[in-house]
């Protein structure tokens, strides 16, 4: 079951108390890509300048990446630079060139239209819908988005969350969005708009899927250094859909396993700049976590 992407391609350059990286191949989109891979194969809907360098993404094609839907355009391609605090729930934007990005609006390849799976990176909203009314008919679809969307785009958004499956968010962006601090009421809120489930990002305390008026709650993995966090939601959306794509299965027990698989992918992405783990990586070692995962819950 092939998956589709639409989202950012970009240069991020990145500063944690243990180093700092300059341009280094980031964005949504690739790193939703590198962790879907492993489960599935995915088609990539994205832009960059003709200053990227392909050379860097190589690995993701021989992990059944497609890359037909990349737009090379004439500039320079989208650049992110943040620096983290000791506490890495804090981070400072340094700066953010949308570039070539500015006027992403793509058309999705006809191939690409019959893609069963869809994950709306964090994108305009605009972009988003647009991209659903190309789509023909999949069977899940997944959004994610932020507070700035919330803010300045939110009749767009209620829009897109309506015509979505899953809508995945932290725990401040789904307050903001529904109006509810309390958590419980604020997953029945974001329910009563249209999607089936609502999964929360809780950063290092893991994350939360929401429906059927309950709650599977699944912890982060512990590690005892995180090097660099960047990417880790996409990361674990793309641990998450892409197990669930393969299982292609929406069983309580599917759904579950997938939140695990997602966090999975997230702890490992954390341990090195960029997505460097995750090109390295092999399933055995995703395997043997995942099995570690279980253990931390069973009593």
């Amino acid at each position: 079951m092939k998956i589709l992407v639409v989202g950012s391609i970009a240069y991020d350059s990145v500063e944690t108390p243990y180093g700092k990286r300059e341009n280094e191949p980031g964005g949504s989109a690739l790193y939703f890509s590198a962790a879907a891979s492993f489960f599935n194969s995915v088609n990539v809907v994205g832009v960059v300048g003709s200053d990227f360098d392909t050379s860097k993404i190589s690995f993701l094609k021989k992990r059944h990446v497609n890359f037909d839907g990349l737009y090379v355009e004439s500039g320079e391609t989208f650049r992110w630079g943040g620096r983290y605090h000791t506490n890495m729930n804090k981070r400072d934007t340094l700066f953010t060139y949308l570039n070539v990005f500015e006027d992403f609006n793509p058309t999705i390849p006809d191939h690409y239209k019959d893609s069963q799976y869809v994950f709306l990176a964090n994108i305009d909203p605009d972009v988003q819908l647009d991209v659903l009314q190309q789509i023909s008919n999949p069977k899940l679809t997944v959004l994610d988005t932020m507070n700035f969307w919330i803010n300045g785009k939110k009749d767009v958004l209620l829009n897109v969350v309506k015509k979505s499956d899953i809508l995945i968010l932290n725990d401040e962006e789904l307050q903001e969005l529904s109006g509810h601090d309390n958590l419980v009421n604020a997953g029945r809120e974001i329910i009563q708009l249209g999607p089936k489930y609502v999964i929360i990002k809780k950063g290092e305390h893991g994350a939360m899927l929401y429906y059927n008026d309950r709650f599977f709650i699944s912890p982060a993995f512990p590690l005892d250094k995180v090097i660099d966090p960047t990417g880790a939601g996409d990361t674990f959306a793309g641990g998450f859909l892409g197990y669930l794509a393969s299982a292609n299965e929406m069983s309580d027990q599917h759904l579950r396993r997938s939140i695990v698989y997602g966090g999975v992918m997230a702890s490992f992405v954390v341990q090195d700049f960029s997505f460097k783990q995750l090109q390295n990586l092999d399933k055995q070692s995703i395997n043997q976590r995942y099995k570690e995962f279980k253990e931390l819950t069973i009593f």
